[in-house]
């Protein structure tokens, strides 16, 4: 009889790839975890259950098909794998790097709640996409057939380059614009390379290239073109800009030299350590942690790639401040453990009410202790500040890392009749992305709010079926 080739969770315990020691990594900005072998990865692979009702593919954004392609792969059909995750996810590779997954797939594995320790499905995912990359698998856009009908797509990151993909595939002509000199969006910029490297990143790009996508960079809609122009242009409109705009933080002394935004940091660091970029920004140290006492404001995925990152420049120290404690953070546990293992000291239930400074410079966070009380309406328990339990912790440089809002498109774009809601994203039609102007459809963190690149990919994919009908639906009134 032949041996089941799965549900082999019993017998074999869960086993991350190897990661590289913290000593090692806190010197470089290469990826930390190496690649499963062959072996390896079928192994992992064969240790999925085969649920009937599988809670990992529900709880993905995509809705992979996981269970499919962790058996293919645990049965050595390593190319049938790639195809059944290239199905539904256009960047597999890149989620299989950077999704929380201990909050997504991997948390809800069956065999994780019942104490085997979950399937390692995200490293599976990598594994599965690297290796079809170097086997020649992944190949340029060819659609069948050219159609004339024409898309352009505000914004190169995951959400536009996720449609720019999938209207392609169905030979619609699509000119991406995009404000930086590369395409990625976060993917390139924002997310650190220890995450991500961004030859991964880039290779994506150029096969978008290769299958006919055009894309027009260092181009700032509102200035460089205008939106109306843009509308004017093609058939149809998808915004995907994301969301940029920083958060910020008052109180005594917020304009002191020294307190830095989040983004303007990865940015510095991203360009100079990953892509050989000269900043200015960061050879004067201005976004360069290099022997200084760094202090990050905030808990979430960003204020980890901050601490994490200032450890990589070699800070004197890095603490990161949160105001609520270690179990209520928003950021990936996974990632906070990486930070600790670097060096980076987390101060919970801290919040800050000012900055100290010295002749214009920043000199220390002035801190405020805080307790958790009731729960608000999300059931999270709400911080207050303790009285008289007031310091100041020193610091060169601050990074506030409080999360991201929207810009005022309309306003900034001179459109009228784009309709916002009262928190300043686009409001558009829920899985289509259509919004209140005919032919623009909006998908991302520009209707999400800030959220994962796996809910950008879900949302272009999702556009790019209703554009078509759209342009379909148009194409059928302009022969009548």
């Amino acid at each position: 009889m032949a041996q089941q080739p799965m549900l082999k969770f019993v017998t074999i315990p869960r086993d991350m790839p190897d990661k590289r020691g913290a000593d090692e990594r806190r010197k470089d900005f290469d990826e930390i975890y190496a690649e499963y072998a062959a072996e390896k990865a079928a192994e992992q692979s064969a240790r999925c259950s085969q649920c009937g009702v599988p809670y990992c593919q529900s709880h993905c954004p995509l809705h992979n098909n996981i269970p499919d392609w962790l058996r293919l792969t645990a049965t050595g059909r390593l190319q049938e794998a790639y195809e059944v995750s290239q199905a539904t996810n256009t960047f597999p590779e890149i989620c299989g790097r950077i999704c929380p997954q201990d909050r997504l797939c991997e948390g809800n594995c069956v065999i994780e709640q019942s104490g085997h320790g979950t399937v390692t499905i995200g490293a599976v995912e990598k594994y599965i996409t690297d290796t079809a990359w170097e086997k020649g698998w992944v190949k340029p856009i060819t659609p069948s057939r050219e159609r004339p009908e024409s898309v352009g797509i505000i914004g190169a990151g995951p959400g536009g380059l996720a449609a720019a993909d999938m209207l392609r595939r169905a030979g619609v002509q699509v000119t991406v614009y995009d404000r930086y000199d590369r395409a990625g969006g976060l993917m390139t910029y924002g997310i650190p390379g220890f995450k991500l490297e961004k030859d991964v990143v880039m290779r994506r790009n150029d096969q978008l290239a290769q299958g006919g996508v055009e894309f027009v960079m260092d181009c700032n809609v509102g200035e460089d073109i205008s939106f109306d122009e843009i509308r004017a242009k093609h058939d149809a409109v998808l915004i995907a800009t994301g969301v940029y705009k920083s958060r910020d933080l008052g109180g005594p002394g917020a304009g002191a030299q020294g307190i830095v935004k989040a983004l303007d940091y990865l940015t510095a660091s991203n360009r100079a350590a990953n892509f050989g970029d000269s900043v200015p920004e960061y050879e004067s140290g201005e976004l360069n942690a290099s022997g200084k006492k760094v202090v990050v404001i905030g808990g979430g995925d960003t204020a980890m790639d901050c601490v994490r990152t200032a450890i990589r420049q070699g800070a004197e120290s890095v603490k990161c401040l949160y105001r609520r404690d270690r179990a209520n953070m928003p950021g990936s546990q996974r990632e906070v453990q990486n930070a600790e293992e670097e060096g980076v000291q987390f101060e919970w239930l801290t919040a800050p009410k000012g900055f100290a400074e010295k002749e214009g410079k920043v000199s220390g966070v002035m801190v405020q202790k805080m307790r958790l009380g009731a729960p608000d309406v999300t059931g999270r328990q709400t911080p207050e500040p303790i009285e008289d339990a007031d310091y100041v912790e020193d610091a060169d440089l601050v990074i506030k890392a409080l999360g991201f809002e929207p810009e005022e498109l309309p306003r900034l774009w001179g459109v009228d009749g784009l309709e916002v809601t009262r928190w300043g994203t686009i409001k558009a039609e829920f899985t289509s992305g259509k919004t209140s102007l005919d032919g623009v459809f909006a998908v991302g963190d520009i209707v999400r709010g800030a959220s994962l690149v796996v809910w950008a990919i879900r949302d272009g994919r999702d556009a790019s079926e209703a554009i078509l009908e759209y342009l379909g639906q148009s194409a059928a009134v302009a022969a009548e």
